[in-house]
C-alpha cells in the first residue's frame, strides 16, 4: 500500500557529510496540471473503477480522427462527439489543456480551440480529471508552521455555512494542507495510476505479455505533462533507457513495464524525501521554508521583516508567494518575481501590485484587497475571495467561490466562472503601467481581443473535492457575473515607480474600452 511505502523508507537515511554531492534531482508532480487543469464538467470525469477501460475505448474512438489529421491531433469537434458534450465545452477543454501543457504548442496557441491537441495529451488531461484534491483536515502542527497551501475546495460541502473568509481565517494556519502535503497527495495518485496511464499511452507491438506494450521516446516525453524533475532535467535525459541515445538515430521504444519500474522508483524516493522533510519539520518549531518559497517571502507570518531560510537545493524555485499581508501595499516588479507563477494568499485590506510577466497566477483567500496582475500568459485562478478587486490582463481567468468581487479584465478567452459565487461584477481592464505593453507581448496576451463580458459559466459543485454530493446537484449552474454600470466605471492609477528606465513606455490602457465605457469616461473628463 502507498501508506506502507511512505511509512517505511527502504533504507534508513544516512547522515550526509558537509561536502556531499548535490542531491539527485527529485521527481515532482507538475502542479500546474493539478491546480489549473481540472474542469468541473461531469462528462469529463469518469468513475475510477472504469477509468482505464473508458479512456482506452475513447482512444480507439479518437485515433482515426487523429490519424486522419496527419499529425496525431484531436480537434474540439471530434472530442465533443466522442464524449457527447457541447462543442463549446470541448473547445474549453482543449483550451485549458493547452494552457497547462509544459511546453508551448504553437499550433494550439495559434488556432485556439479549433486546432487539435495531441491525442496523448488529451488522454492524460482526461485521466487526471479523476483526481480528487486534499480537503482541509485538523492539523497536528502548531499554527506557527507557516507552510500553508490552500486546498482548492476549502469551503465546499459541509463547510459552506461559513463565509469564504471566515473559513480561510479559521483554517489558514491549521487545517489547510501544506504545499508538501499537496505534492505527496499528487504523487501518491500518480503512483497508484501510473500502470494504467502508461498502458493508455503505449503502442502495441508483436510480442509476449509485458513486451507487447512499448513507449517511444517521444511518447515518454509526454509524461512531462504530469511530472518533472526539480532541476529542470528533461525526462528522457534522466531516464537511463533513453539518456544516451544518438540524436541522429530515433531511440528504440522501451517496454511500458520498464518505464513503470523507473517512474515508480523515482516516485518512491520523492515520497521518502517529503516524509523525512515533514517529520523533520514537525520536530522543530522554526518556520521551515517551503518547497518553492522565495527567500524574501520565506517567513510568511511576518511579511514585513522576513528572514531568509535556505530551501533544499534540489528544488528550483518556480513560484513567488505573496502571503499574509494586512493593511499594506506590496509591489513586485519583474525582477522580484522568481519562476513562472505568482501566488497571492490570505491578504487582507491591502493593495498588491504584481507588475511582471508570469505564466500562472493564483489569488486565494483574500478580502477587502485590490490585486493588480500585470500580464499572465496562461491562466489566473481567483478563489475564495471576498470584496476583492482584481485588475488583470491575461489569456484566461477562472473565478471560483468568490463573493462581492469586481473583476476589471483584459482577457483573450471567456472568463470561466465555477462554484459557489455571489454578487460578482465584471468590467473592462482599467489601468496601465510603463512596462505593461512589453509584458503583454512577452507572455503572448493580445490587447486587441478582450472577452471580459462573455463569461462561461459551469456548475456550482466542485467535482474534484473528496466529499460526496447529493445526486443531481452537479447540474446546478453557478451564478454568473453582472457588468459594472458604465457610470460607476473608473480608471485605476498605478503610481509610476520607474520613470527613467523604460524605452517605449505604455502611456494608456492597451485594451480598447467598449464605446459605452469610453463615452462615460469622456463625460467625466469634460
Amino acid at each position: 500500500s502507498v501508506a506502507a511505502m511512505v511509512d517505511e523508507p527502504l533504507d534508513p537515511p544516512q547522515p550526509t557529510p558537509a561536502a556531499a554531492a548535490p542531491p539527485a534531482p527529485l521527481l515532482r508532480p507538475r502542479r500546474e496540471a493539478f491546480e489549473h487543469g481540472l474542469l468541473p464538467i461531469p462528462k469529463l470525469i469518469f468513475p475510477e473503477g472504469t477509468l482505464a477501460q473508458t479512456l482506452s475505448q475513447l482512444k480507439e474512438k479518437l485515433a482515426p480522427a487523429a490519424a486522419a489529421a496527419g499529425d496525431g491531433r484531436v480537434g474540439a469537434a471530434a472530442l465533443a462527439e466522442a464524449l457527447q458534450i457541447p462543442p463549446d465545452q470541448a473547445a474549453l477543454a482543449i483550451g485549458i489543456l493547452a494552457a497547462v501543457l509544459p511546453a508551448e504548442d504553437p499550433t494550439l496557441d495559434a488556432g485556439g480551440g479549433g486546432a487539435g491537441a495531441d491525442l496523448r495529451d488529451v488522454l492524460l488531461f482526461l485521466y487526471i480529471q479523476s483526481y480528487k484534491r486534499l480537503v482541509p483536515r485538523p492539523h497536528k502542527d502548531s499554527p506557527a508552521v507557516a507552510d500553508v497551501w490552500p486546498s482548492t475546495s476549502a469551503f465546499d460541502g459541509y463547510l459552506s455555512a461559513l463565509s469564504p473568509i471566515q473559513l480561510v481565517r479559521s483554517n489558514s494556519r491549521r487545517f489547510i494542507p501544506s504545499q508538501a502535503d499537496e505534492e505527496i497527495h499528487q504523487l501518491s495518485y500518480l503512483q497508484k495510476h501510473m500502470a494504467n496511464i502508461l498502458t493508455l499511452l503505449a503502442d502495441s507491438v508483436e510480442g509476449e505479455g509485458d513486451d507487447s506494450l512499448v513507449l517511444t521516446m517521444e511518447t515518454f516525453e509526454h509524461l512531462g505533462f504530469l511530472v518533472h524533475f526539480s532541476e529542470g532535467t528533461s525526462l528522457s535525459q534522466a531516464a537511463t533507457f533513453f539518456a544516451n541515445s544518438d540524436p541522429d538515430m530515433p531511440a528504440a521504444p522501451v517496454s511500458a513495464a520498464q518505464v513503470h519500474d523507473w517512474i515508480l522508483q523515482n516516485i518512491v524516493s520523492s515520497l521518502e524525501f517529503y516524509t523525512e522533510k515533514s517529520t523533520a519539520k514537525e520536530g522543530s518549531q522554526q518556520i521551515a521554508s517551503d518547497l518553492d518559497v522565495t527567500m524574501a517571502d520565506a517567513n510568511t507570518s511576518h511579511p514585513r521583516n522576513s528572514t531568509p531560510t535556505v530551501a533544499n537545493p534540489a528544488f528550483h524555485r518556480n513560484s513567488t508567494f505573496v502571503e499574509g499581508f494586512s493593511k499594506t501595499s506590496v509591489v513586485k516588479h519583474a525582477s522580484d518575481v522568481k519562476g513562472n507563477s505568482v501566488k497571492v494568499l490570505n491578504c487582507h485590506d491591502s493593495v498588491i501590485y504584481i507588475l511582471a510577466p508570469v505564466k500562472y497566477a493564483t489569488v486565494y483567500g483574500c478580502s477587502d484587497t485590490t490585486v493588480v496582475l500585470g500580464a499572465v500568459g496562461k491562466v489566473i485562478k481567483v478563489e475564495h475571495c471576498e470584496r476583492v478587486h482584481i485588475i488583470a490582463a491575461a489569456k484566461r481567468i477562472c473565478i471560483a467561490n468568490c463573493r462581492e468581487c469586481i473583476f476589471y479584465l483584459g482577457v483573450n478567452h471567456q472568463p470561466l466562472i465555477v462554484g459557489d459565487n455571489h454578487k460578482l461584477h465584471i468590467a473592462p481592464f482599467n489601468t496601465y503601467y510603463p512596462r505593461l505593453g512589453e509584458h503583454l507581448t512577452q507572455v503572448g496576451v493580445d490587447p486587441s481581443t478582450n472577452k471580459w463580458d462573455q463569461p462561461f459559466v459551469l456548475g456550482v459543485v466542485d467535482l474534484h473535492d473528496s466529499l460526496s454530493h447529493p445526486a443531481g446537484v452537479s447540474d446546478v449552474q453557478a451564478e454568473s457575473a453582472t457588468c459594472v454600470d458604465p457610470d460607476l466605471f473608473t480608471n485605476f492609477l498605478i503610481p509610476n515607480w520607474f520613470e527613467d528606465e523604460v524605452q517605449e513606455p505604455t502611456k494608456c490602457n492597451p485594451f480598447p474600452l467598449p464605446e459605452i465605457y469610453q463615452a462615460s469616461q469622456s463625460k467625466k473628463v469634460h
